[in-house]
């Protein structure tokens, strides 16, 4: 199954109506591929083509940390402990983590002096647990609030369906 490698965007749209415009194009876009890291891919483009965030990918767990996937943006941190910075305390919490400075974050990790706030979302496994967490920074403070939370939340409810659809 292909679909149009183009992303529709309305162009003076709030950021909700953007959510609500490329929700069901990321389900059609990977809701019939299995494999989870074209997806992952897939999401980060879509996202930063969307909303021209600073960067936007995913952590993985792997054994004991969170192991860099995919994203679109300047090079990152490669591994991140669980008990370290804001993607490490949204896979210890299980909860979504919205920073709106990330200066005054606790243990904050600077991959990047131009990251000034951030969004992490934990994706879950059937089982309940946490097995990546898609992290999105911005170069402006105070950048993302409730409805980047709802949308983002929904895009991961989609990864998590598309990961363990059997």
């Amino acid at each position: 199954m292909h679909m149009a490698e183009n992303l529709y965007v309305p162009a003076t749209a709030s950021r909700k109506e953007v959510y609500d415009s490329l929700i069901p194009q990321i389900e059609a876009l990977i809701g019939g591929e299995p494999d989870l890291t074209a997806n992952l891919a897939n999401v980060s483009a879509a996202l930063r083509q969307a909303f021209g965030f600073f960067w936007v990918g995913f952590y993985v767990k792997k054994d004991h940390q969170l192991v860099l996937g995919p994203f679109q943006g300047p090079i990152a941190c490669t591994r991140i402990d669980f008990t370290k910075g804001v993607c490490g305390h949204a896979y210890t919490t299980r909860q979504t983590v919205l920073v709106p400075d990330v200066d005054a974050f606790p243990g904050h990790i600077a991959c990047s002096s131009d990251s000034r706030s951030e969004i992490v979302v934990p994706g879950f496994d059937p089982e309940g647990n946490v097995f990546l967490v898609l992290d999105v920074d911005s170069a402006e403070l105070n950048d993302f609030h409730a409805e980047d939370q709802e949308g983002l939340e929904k895009i991961m409810r989609l990864i998590e369906q598309s990961a363990f659809a059997q």
